[in-house]
């Protein structure tokens, strides 16, 4: 007798978005309390009395800044993930998509990185000169705060005496948020999004929202949103996370590399912060290039 076996049917989208919430809590404190234990052996009981060094730049808490960025990456993002596709019965690579990825378009993918770099710059002037009507005062002061004391974090985090620093923020600041968040937000977030609203693209801009306004930098939420969604775009035409995980990549180590380089020329790290200075031509040739890039990325996977 012939037998057929049904697959199994995946729980409805709303239901998904729950169970990822649900994982991401669990994941974070599961994580954290391994981490801070860990800190806890490292720097001894009064380290948790006080926990205003999770922010401080104080080098000594360094190692201790480090081990809970990567429990957060581990715990919020990749966990989820993870434990999804896992509750579904899946296999990974299946339920997200990692088809190996061509050559080719990497090298597009490394293209648009570099060309969007202007435009991308000339969207973060425009962030950084927002401006809040007198009754919203407060609440400008409380995000200038908050994008102040996590720049000096970042700072402190970038400043490398050594290649072994420089190896480890490869890893944690640039390949580890590569493949966490791009599981979470384009693999697990978008998707689950897709399939709620039927509609991709308001599932990539969405994701790209809630993945910008988790990092808690105001000043630097459209940059980082445009880039988002620039990722989700490149998983949605691909059906590949590679080729996200690939440009988040390229984004982040951009950033470590410049550092490195600004350290080992004696150039302060506050210069970072300064714009292209580019003539307005400049930013459009930036922006047209960017998008005829996306558009040959895009038929191309067709």
């Amino acid at each position: 007798m012939n037998s057929i076996q049904n697959m199994k049917e995946e729980n409805g989208p709303f239901l998904q978005l729950l169970i990822l919430v649900f994982y991401a809590i669990v994941g974070l404190v599961a994580v954290s309390i391994v981490a801070l234990a860990l800190i806890y052996f490292q720097y001894g009981g009064s380290i948790l009395k006080d926990l205003s060094w999770m922010t401080s730049s104080n080098p000594y808490y360094l190692p201790a800044q480090r081990m809970m960025l990567t429990a957060q990456q581990i715990g919020l993002f990749i966990i989820p993930a993870v434990l999804l596709a896992k509750t579904e019965g899946q296999k990974l690579d299946v339920f997200y998509g990692f088809e190996r990825p061509k050559a080719e378009l990497l090298f597009i993918v490394l293209l648009i990185m570099v060309c969007a770099v202007p435009v991308l710059d000339w969207v973060t002037q425009l962030n950084q000169k927002m401006v809040f009507p007198d009754a919203l005062k407060g609440i400008e002061r409380w995000m200038k705060n908050a994008e102040d004391q996590g720049t000096e974090t970042t700072k402190s985090l970038l400043k490398m005496n050594n290649i072994g620093v420089f190896i480890i923020n490869i890893g944690m600041i640039a390949l580890l948020p590569a493949i966490a968040e791009e599981l979470m937000f384009r693999a697990g977030l978008q998707r689950t999004l897709g399939r709620m609203y039927r509609n991709p693209h308001l599932a990539i801009w969405f994701a790209a929202f809630i993945f910008s306004a988790i990092h808690m930098q105001f000043y630097g939420f459209l940059p980082r949103f445009f880039l988002g969604a620039a990722f989700g775009y490149l998983y949605f035409w691909s059906g590949s996370l590679w080729y996200a995980i690939v440009g988040h990549f390229i984004n982040n180590g951009y950033a470590v590399c410049a550092a490195w380089y600004m350290q080992k020329n004696n150039i302060p790290l506050s210069e970072a912060d300064k714009s292209l200075d580019m003539a307005w031509y400049g930013y459009v040739i930036s922006a047209i290039l960017t998008f005829l890039l996306f558009r040959y990325f895009k038929n191309k996977t067709e």
